[in-house]
């Protein structure tokens, strides 16, 4: 316990893996009587988690530093994430940042805060990529209705244009009897719904000898989680047994796959170092649309890498717009300083990558539009999630991840109800106004 009543504000930036592990930090101050800072309180330490999987991720992390060091010059300052372990000397130069922790040391930056406020020397603590090699299991809620569970970090992909395993490290997991238990704390403080997340959530077990499908089966056992959704997983770690199990044996896992595609072209994916091609990835969203009809299945795409040419863009295009999924999520491509991708091709004009992106993102609305618009009338079982401060409404989502909106009644947070799809939001595109039935 710190003698004074100290407050901290948190700041995240990128993942849903970085929002978990603000989380956990937010816990560990928790626990030594640190209390989270309220709008409009001067916090007494400042937590940015930072994100590096782009150029504007630096970008945006390096504005947010600035800021809160300008408005806050009394605070202290800690920043942390991936753009605090690839960039440590750039963001420990900004005048007002106190202690700067690279991914090996981020869940540990209690104990860092504790030294700080003993002596308030500068600390900066960067583990070198390669010899990162501890994994700290989390399941935290933060603000959210929704638990984020931890099970995997670092990666061994290596894909050309990527950053993260010089970011995260190699790939490493904890065990199933750890993620279980979690699982179980996570529901006696009240969890409904817990959201698997990793860097690679497919490759859990690479360092334990299980299996992300051992993993998937043992939570679904765990009483009182009456729901998980798989965050991410890469299309050849998506087993066709595990889409199968997920249909017909499961008892809590959601029709919702979020699978990133990245590249339409074979020729693209191969120069990405990618580990599957597009009939691969084609005959994992057409199993998941033959068993699971209504799913809600996101892609991540990637427009304008080096080497894609007018011809592989075409065909990345047209395999694109033959998928039946329901949503893009797009991203132009950023050039990342020490990635082999630097050595692959020509690079895509800036202006042109933009217009892919538009390309994309067009395709992407009309996809979501056609699946919001095919549940009109129907009835759905929604998970209502905490609201906006002041505000009327509330939201939640069904089973296949639809964004259901109605008056708010406060007496629902956290709880599941069933409701008649009534329509668009008006307020928001992307989300339907359910009726309540009970």
């Amino acid at each position: 316990m710190h003698e004074k009543n100290l407050k901290a504000a948190y700041h995240t930036l990128g993942c849903k893996l970085n929002f978990s592990e603000t989380s956990a930090i937010g816990r560990a101050l928790a626990e030594r009587g640190i209390s989270r800072a309220a709008r409009g309180d001067v916090p007494d330490i400042i937590v940015v988690n930072t994100c590096s999987v782009t150029e504007t991720a630096d970008k945006k992390g390096r504005q947010l530093i600035r800021r809160l060091a300008s408005r806050f010059p009394d605070s202290t300052l800690v920043v942390t994430g991936c753009y605090a372990q690839l960039k440590p000397e750039e963001i420990s130069a900004i005048e007002g940042v106190d202690i700067v922790l690279g991914s090996n040391e981020k869940l540990k930056a209690a104990e860092y805060i504790d030294r700080w406020l003993e002596s308030h020397n500068r600390q900066m603590d960067v583990t070198p990529f390669r010899e990162i090699m501890e994994f700290v299991p989390t399941c935290e809620r933060g603000d959210r209705t929704r638990y984020f569970l931890k099970v995997q970090d670092g990666c061994d992909y290596f894909c050309t244009y990527c950053t993260i395993p010089y970011a995260r490290g190699r790939s490493r997991s904890g065990t199933i009897s750890q993620m279980v238990d979690l699982a179980r704390r996570a529901a006696g403080e009240g969890a409904k719904e817990i959201v698997i997340t990793g860097v690679n959530t497919g490759d859990f077990g690479k360092n334990t000898g299980e299996t992300f499908f051992d993993l998937i089966k043992a939570l679904d056992k765990v009483e009182g989680i009456e729901r998980y959704r798989i965050s991410s997983i890469e299309p050849n770690l998506l087993t066709e047994d595990i889409i199968s199990w997920v249909a017909h044996e499961s008892r809590a896992f959601m029709p919702h796959f979020h699978i990133p595609l990245q590249s339409g072209s074979d020729a693209v994916l191969k120069k990405m170092n990618r580990h599957y091609d597009t009939a691969l990835f084609a005959s994992r969203i057409n199993k998941i649309r033959d068993l699971i009809p209504d799913a809600f299945i996101g892609v991540d795409v990637i427009a304008g890498a080096r080497g894609e040419t007018p011809e592989e863009w075409e065909k990345s295009l047209e395999f694109i717009k033959s998928l039946p999924v329901t949503r893009l999520h797009v991203f132009p491509y950023s050039e990342r300083p020490g990635t082999a991708a630097l050595r692959l091709g020509d690079s895509v004009e800036q202006g042109e990558r933009h217009r892919r992106v538009g390309m994309l993102t067009d395709i992407s609305d009309e996809k979501l539009d056609a699946f919001l618009k095919s549940h009109h009338g129907m009835e759905a079982e929604v998970l209502w999630e905490h609201p906006a401060r002041g505000g009327d409404m509330m939201h939640g989502f069904s089973k296949n991840y639809l964004r259901v909106t109605a008056p708010l009644r406060k007496e629902l947070i956290n709880t599941l109800s069933k409701v008649r799809i009534i329509g668009e939001d008006p307020d928001d595109r992307d989300s339907l106004r359910g009726e309540i039935i009970w």
